[in-house]
């Protein structure tokens, strides 16, 4: 047997130019089978991720955000591309080196300039804010937690993907495989939705409803059950200390002292009346409110110069500076009823109990409404209606419109309105030719108006304002007002306006990324000073003293009174 003899090249392959050095990026990029439109997707909404929204954004929040938006450009890219070669009919051809090479150092040049943009925005925003900004060298720890959370997401994409690819092999041995691919696909989409769904949400949910429970079965320090008979909870109550909850304890407790209000309006106060029915005070909405009404009745609520029925928020909470201004006012000659609905924040109260705000604001109004309109018309209390964020929601539920409004009561202030709201929604919607949605004026500001800042605001439009009158406080900062679904494809009337004041002039509208961006801004909402955000401080004051001011009520009390409340702990 001969040896055999080695291989010679011939001619034409030793002319072949060897191939080319391939770098880490390329090795990355390869490894990870990343698409050229994709990436350019990624690059494009990670640098608008960059651009402002209405609050300042910390450097791990912008991290996520960005993270969260490339992964959204990268899967857009990706479907782009495929929607492409399927009207060709054929693949797209794969990008030679030199494309990736010029996408390179195009997406280079434009991070590094949108990074610094990004934290020069993020410094402007602050400064809106009437806050410090943090140093702009941290804004570089954008970039590998946006890369981290990125790649993160767009491999559970393809793990998905995979696992479809995988059962659609498996069916088509036994149907079709254009059907069965897109069956297994529709199978590990339910799936996935599913777990998510019913494991993720479902034990998120488990555990937050656990731990806002044990919350509301506390006490805070110096909290202790009022001696007063005019307080749920104290002597001759119907309603057990022990059921109002930790911020029904909080609100029975709480409100001026007798000095405090002489000090403020002279002689002749009297001690303010606080009503509250707890989620343990009764089995269901209609029960609690039947409960305050009875509570009302026997500490003598209707008997009051002012009566004001309030909506909580999500936790049962019930804001200080916004109702400590009418006792202030009227020397307490007030009386407050309010109940729960709920021990979960107003975020996920949302989600999971918002037709029990519903049902809360519209039981306890009608409850009290239906014993109020029983007395004779000169003794009637003035009834005023308040609700704060989620807690506007459900104050709006209980009427039909604005003729409801001005035919049920004498006056309603609802601060920082969700999006949500149906009757905030159709007075926007419905507002006057001109107007914005920032400030919209609706029927010329007959009964209803909306302020930023009331004191200025509240006096425009300049025709004449009818009693009853109601206010919606909405800063143009606040996402709670803001935030809605449709800001994934929609450009809202606010950002094609002017923007507000205490908003950036930068601020644009882009397809998901302003989602996402105003989402993020929601859960920080409140972590701004009074002015701004859902942040409303002393604000209420003016609202008040445009609503239903006192006899005799003058401008210096109104600013006297501001400075009084603005010192009030808002929790």
């Amino acid at each position: 047997m001969t040896a055999a003899t080695p291989r010679t090249e011939t001619k034409a392959e030793s002319a072949q130019p060897a191939a080319p050095r391939r770098g880490w990026w390329w090795r990355l990029l390869h490894r990870w089978h990343y698409g050229f439109v994709g990436t350019v997707g990624a690059v494009t909404l990670f640098c608008l991720s960059l651009t402002p929204s209405l609050l300042p954004r910390g450097f791990v929040l912008q991290g996520l955000i960005s993270g969260i938006s490339a992964a959204i450009g990268y899967g857009l890219g990706v479907l782009a591309a495929w929607l492409a070669g399927k009207l060709v009919n054929r693949p797209l051809p794969h990008p030679e080196r030199f494309a990736w090479q010029v996408l390179g150092g195009l997406a280079a040049i434009a991070v590094v300039v949108m990074m610094f943009l990004g934290s020069g925005w993020q410094h402007d925003v602050y400064r809106l804010m009437g806050m410090d900004p943090p140093p702009q060298p941290g804004f570089l720890v954008v970039l590998p937690i946006a890369a981290l959370t990125g790649a993160g997401l767009v491999g559970l994409m393809r793990l998905l993907r995979d696992g479809a690819r995988a059962a659609g092999r498996l069916l088509g041995r036994w149907i079709p495989a254009s059907t069965a691919a897109v069956i297994a696909g529709l199978v590990v989409i339910a799936l996935a939705l599913g777990v998510f769904n019913g494991v993720v949400l479902q034990g998120l949910f488990t555990v937050t409803d656990n731990s806002f429970k044990e919350i509301n079965g506390e006490t805070e320090p110096g909290v202790a059950a009022p001696q007063d008979p005019t307080r749920s909870g104290g002597p001759g109550s119907v309603v057990s200390w022990a059921s109002l909850g930790k911020q029904g304890r909080n609100f029975v407790s709480g409100g001026p002292s007798d000095d405090e209000l002489r000090a403020f309006g002279g002689l002749g106060v009297r001690h303010p009346i606080r009503v509250y029915a707890g989620l343990d005070s009764a089995a269901d909405s209609r029960d609690r409110a039947a409960l305050a009404v009875r509570e009302l009745q026997r500490t003598g609520g209707f008997d009051r110069e002012v009566l004001v029925v309030i909506t909580t928020t999500g936790t049962g909470w019930v804001n200080e500076q916004a109702i400590e201004p009418l006792e202030y006012m009227y020397g307490g000659d007030t009386a407050m009823v309010s109940m729960q609905y709920s021990y979960l924040p107003s975020w996920i109260s949302f989600l999971v109990d918002k037709e029990r705000a519903r049902a809360a604001g519209r039981d306890l109004f009608n409850a009290v409404y239906g014993e109020w309109s029983k007395l004779p018309l000169n003794q009637r209390p003035k009834l005023l209606v308040f609700g704060e964020s989620l807690g506007s929601f459900g104050a709006e539920s209980a009427f039909g419109g604005a003729d409801d409004i001005r035919n049920r009561v004498d006056g309603m202030l609802l601060t920082g309105p969700p999006n949500r709201n149906e009757l905030w929604r159709e007075y926007v919607a419905d507002r006057d030719p001109g107007s914005t949605e920032i400030l919209p004026v609706y029927e010329h500001g007959a009964t209803v108006r909306f302020a930023g800042d009331p004191a200025t605001d509240l006096a425009n439009p300049p025709d004449a304002w009818e009693n009853p009158r109601v206010v919606y406080l909405q800063h143009p900062s606040d996402p709670i007002v803001w935030w809605s679904p449709k800001l994934m494809v929609n450009r809202p009337d606010w950002l094609a306006e002017p923007r507000g004041g205490d908003v950036s002039p930068a601020m644009r509208w882009y397809p998901f990324v302003t989602f996402w961006q105003v989402t993020a801004d929601m859960a920080f909402s409140t972590g701004v000073p009074a002015g701004h955000g859902h942040s409303y401080g002393a604000a209420p004051v003016d609202a008040w003293a445009a609503i239903a001011p006192p006899d005799g009520w003058t401008p210096q009390r109104t600013a006297d009174l501001t400075a009084i409340v603005a010192g009030i702990k808002d929790d």
